[in-house]
């Protein structure tokens, strides 16, 4: 019933325990696949190890995750699909309870989880930013990235609607897919932990990236030249494609870099207009 996709590049001291949260589900009807994307260490050896039929391992040549989340998707057989990072891990109840909430629910075709956030080694509470909501969340969407890719149930069919992950964003690639889904569909929230979200460790691709807002600033400009976002939608997008240019002029001014401040500045200037309420 559920396809699980596993993207990894040399995460082998967290794979193992993620196979494993897999296999510990309640709910057992899965089909789980790894795409190991151009790994160099024992990946292939700790899939190896678990001997279950339920689990396939891919093997390609790197090109990044959206491209190995996308191959999994293609290697898939059941109608609904998740997505686990390899350095994250679920807890018992994660499919069980989310297809119960589908259940109650009939019209959402996508469900996230709320999630248990350790770094380096240790709990954190995640700030009111990362807030989550149900129904329809576009505009809660713009900001941040509130939903994780390890949280998520959702159709077959959104993803054939609203297409795959975009290849050309080495990070953010997962608040594109968001931005994209959230602004045709509802998205239905389950306030309860049921993922387990490792982060801090050097070789995250959040951590070896700097200037996150960079990547959200071109995926809000791709939506907003899409065509797909109703008025009120495109007011909201430009008026957050204004608030990242502000924080990138801002931040290359303060690294004494003018020439890249005065290009912001210069596209603040070119957004002002759409992200007045007259124009929208």
């Amino acid at each position: 019933m559920i396809s699980i996709i596993i993207p990894t590049f040399n995460r082998g001291p967290f794979l193992a325990r993620a196979i494993q949260s897999v296999r510990e589900q309640a709910f057992q009807d899965w089909e789980l696949i790894v795409v190991d994307d151009g790994s160099e260490d024992e990946t292939r050896a700790i899939v190896e190890e678990f001997q279950d039929h339920r689990i396939r391992h891919f093997y390609q040549r790197q090109r990044g995750v959206s491209a190995a989340r996308n191959t999994g998707i293609g290697l898939s057989r059941y109608p609904w699909i998740c997505f686990l990072d390899s350095d994250d891990r679920w807890l018992p109840a994660k499919l069980h309870r989310q297809l119960e909430e589908l259940e109650c629910y009939p019209h959402y075709q996508v469900v996230y989880t709320d999630e248990i956030w350790i770094r380096r080694g240790q709990r954190v509470n995640p700030r009111k930013i990362h807030r989550k909501y149900s129904g329809w969340i576009y505009h809660r969407c713009l900001p941040l990235c509130i939903i994780s890719p390890s949280s998520v149930l959702l159709h077959r069919s959104i993803l054939e609607r609203e297409g795959l992950f975009d290849e050309d964003f080495p990070v953010c690639e997962d608040y594109e897919m968001w931005l994209r889904i959230s602004s045709r569909q509802p998205i239905l929230f389950l306030e309860e932990p049921l993922i387990i979200k490792v982060g801090g460790h050097p070789d995250q691709l959040s951590q070896s990236l700097w200037g996150l807002d960079r990547y959200r600033l071109q995926a809000l400009i791709k939506i907003y030249s899409s065509g797909r976002l109703t008025p009120q939608q495109e007011l909201w997008t430009a008026r957050q494609i204004i608030e990242k240019l502000t924080i990138l002029a801002t931040g290359f001014a303060n690294r004494g870099k003018p020439l890249e401040a005065d290009q912001y500045q210069r596209m603040i200037r070119e957004w002002s207009s759409r992200a007045s309420p007259d124009e929208a």
